[in-house]
């Protein structure tokens, strides 16, 4: 492991973390960069290890992951489970038959999202990956998309779930899995960490 920096030698839980990186480009961003600890070959095995400690004894057929940070948590997870991988994308770059659904993102904006139809069949039990999940319009609507295409949802699973209306929902109508010790739950809701104070200005 050479990228930033190392495990702690007491494993504690969710040490990663501090690896995430505050924004730096304004409110139109995203308020930190989680993706700073995929970097770290430790970190991301960790994170999974950690996000699948509440699925170890269900059954996942297939995971799914939102486009776009998504992508590498849900295709990890999937390689540690030795399960296939399905992307949720963003609406225009499939080239195949799919099945689409509307939603609103963090930032207000309406958009839409879709998914081939040739691999959820009814029945099919999926867990669902994002990066993030801050009002959770987007993890709602890729819930309701796969439902609809009759698929059971096994699970979401999150580096963080924050606190707000959509990721309260989400979190009480669903088995949920995220990283964040309850003691940093606050900073987490508030949108900054203690962490960040070791980065540059």
């Amino acid at each position: 492991m050479d990228v930033w920096e190392r495990a702690p030698a007491d494993g504690a839980r969710a040490w990663y973390l501090a690896l995430m990186a505050p924004n730096t480009k304004g409110p139109e961003f995203a308020w930190l960069d989680p993706s700073r600890l995929y970097c770290n070959s430790q970190a991301l095995a960790d994170c999974v290890n950690d996000l699948l400690g509440p699925f170890r004894h269900d059954t996942v057929d297939l995971v799914a992951g939102i486009d776009a940070m998504g992508f590498i948590l849900g295709a990890a997870i999937a390689s540690t489970l030795g399960k296939g991988f399905l992307a949720v994308r963003k609406a225009g770059h499939l080239c195949v038959s799919s099945q689409r659904q509307t939603y609103s993102d963090y930032t207000g904006r309406e958009k839409m999202m879709e998914v081939r139809d040739d691999v959820i069949k009814p029945g099919v039990r999926v867990l669902l990956v994002d990066q993030w999940i801050e009002t959770g319009g987007t993890m709602k609507a890729a819930i309701q998309l796969l439902e609809k295409m009759g698929a059971t949802i096994v699970g979401v699973a999150a580096v963080a779930m924050e606190n707000t209306e959509g990721g309260k929902w989400i979190q009480d109508n669903y088995k949920c899995s995220h990283c964040i010790p309850e003691e940093l739950q606050s900073q987490i809701d508030g949108k900054h960490l203690d962490t960040f104070k070791s980065f540059p200005k």
